[in-house]
């Protein structure tokens, strides 16, 4: 990726945007490839790289079907439901810990308090 165009922070000319500036249009890039890239300069590390695609070869994000939303409600729900209790925690388990909070941090039971 040597031979593409590269622009300072904030100067890329018109008709190139990032992933998140074509999703905020309502685009996608639609498999093309980078066309070009901003690096934003750092004191102490190497640049920060955004990547930029042509906008005038975006194409429209695909329309949620009924079956999409379907399966990102069951993937959703899958990553709520605890491993070891098989309950859903209201939350998403988080993969440090692997499983819910009550299940990754029991309390000491009350016989052992009261001891």
């Amino acid at each position: 990726m040597g031979a593409l165009p590269v622009f300072r922070w904030r100067l890329a000319p018109d008709g190139y945007a990032t992933r998140r500036q074509l999703r905020a249009q309502g685009l996608r890039p639609g498999g093309q490839d980078v066309a070009a890239e901003l690096q934003r300069p750092r004191r102490r590390r190497g640049p920060l790289v955004a990547y930029l695609y042509r906008v005038d070869l975006a194409k429209p994000v695909r329309p949620m079907t009924p079956a999409r939303r379907r399966a990102l409600a069951k993937a959703n729900r899958a990553r709520r439901i605890c491993p070891a209790c098989r309950r859903d925690a209201g939350y998403v388990i988080p993969a440090s810990l692997g499983m819910c909070t009550p299940c990754a941090f029991p309390e000491p039971s009350q016989a052992l308090r009261s001891a």
